[in-house]
């Protein structure tokens, strides 16, 4: 893989600033700081880019959009907003695809660096240590959209996780429902551990025992992985009334494992999803879910974003949207 400007900032132990002005000669940079930066040039072959920065207060009128996967609905809907206000205040969008990989993320920073984006939406499944330096080296302002920073350093917009799952959980314990299973994703994906815990205090609160055989984490939060662990969840025997699902494909996967086994919704299982993709009015039965404002989650970003790079006030950098839960047919009985 080629390097970027963020390996050789990463290098010689210096911003990516750093190394543009002695790239460019564009400022006075000391001799020992220039030295380490030439030395990590040559060790790491590195050529840049003719169209390699120069000193930050150069404006492209171009915004970077880092996330996992473009052709997944949910972030389909929110680059959405994210466009239209781009748009609105007469920015260029440059948008790449992650897969998730910090390894990739980190790379894809250094190079919007190069390209000269003003700022960056970064949209993924968690923001590590390493991620939070690459901004800090890269010195531009970032938004987060639809991710949280455990640490509340980065500007961000998204719902609250564990309140929807609480609420979500709380739909069923409401309808005397008993046996309810948590279907989320990795058990390293912070947005499970948080939707877990929202379904785990729902239960507490309510006085019901916690079943660990009833919390099922698929590798992701796609159809595929969610389809065989429910598989092998029916297949030993086990059953649920009710599922909150993580996500919609998650929720879709329990359903066609139910199907496979000849049983259906809602007659056999009661299923809610989350994100309101799509795919909950597509699917039949159509499948109540936790909706998330997507496309709000991509034009608040945006909009926050162009306030940081204009110099506006800002109340606030912390922006938690409402979620709602829309009752379809996979819920009701009767």
């Amino acid at each position: 893989m080629n390097k970027t400007i963020y390996d050789v900032a990463r290098e010689a132990g210096v911003s990516m600033a750093t190394v543009s002005r002695v790239l460019n000669g564009t400022a006075v940079v000391k001799d020992e700081t220039k030295a380490k930066v030439q030395a990590a040039i040559e060790k790491l072959a590195y050529r840049p880019n003719a169209v390699a920065r120069g000193l930050a207060s150069k404006r492209t009128k171009t915004i970077g959009v880092i996330l996992p996967d473009v052709s997944d609905l949910f972030h389909a809907e929110v680059l959405r907003g994210i466009e239209d206000i781009a748009t609105m205040y007469q920015y260029h969008i440059i948008l790449t695809n992650s897969d998730a990989r910090e390894e990739r993320e980190i790379d894809l920073i250094g190079t919007m660096w190069e390209k000269q984006v003003d700022g960056l939406v970064f949209i993924s499944d968690q923001i590590t240590k390493e991620i939070v330096r690459t901004f800090e080296q890269a010195q531009l302002p970032v938004v987060l959209c639809a991710t949280d920073d455990p640490e509340g350093r980065i500007p961000s917009v998204a719902i609250d996780n564990e309140s929807a799952a609480y609420d979500a959980t709380r739909f069923f314990l409401e309808k005397g429902i008993g046996q309810i299973v948590f279907f989320g994703g990795p058990t390293t994906h912070p947005v499970t551990a948080e939707r877990r815990r929202g379904y785990e205090r729902a239960l507490r609160e309510a006085g019901q025992p916690l079943q660990e055989h009833l919390i099922l984490h698929a590798t992701d939060l796609k159809y595929e992985g969610a389809h065989g662990v429910a598989a092998e969840f029916l297949q030993s025997g086990h059953r649920a009334e009710a599922v909150v699902a993580a996500s919609d494909e998650i929720a879709l996967g329990y359903l066609n494992a139910v199907r496979d086994r000849g049983g259906n919704s809602p007659q056999d299982v009661l299923l809610l999803g989350f994100d309101n993709t799509r795919l909950s009015t597509i699917v039949r039965p159509e499948l109540t879910t936790v909706a998330q404002p997507t496309y709000d989650l991509g034009a608040v970003s945006m909009r926050l974003l162009t306030k940081l790079l204009q110099d506006e006030p800002i109340e606030n950098y912390t922006v938690r949207l409402p979620h709602s839960i829309i009752e379809r047919t996979s819920t009701k009985r009767g």
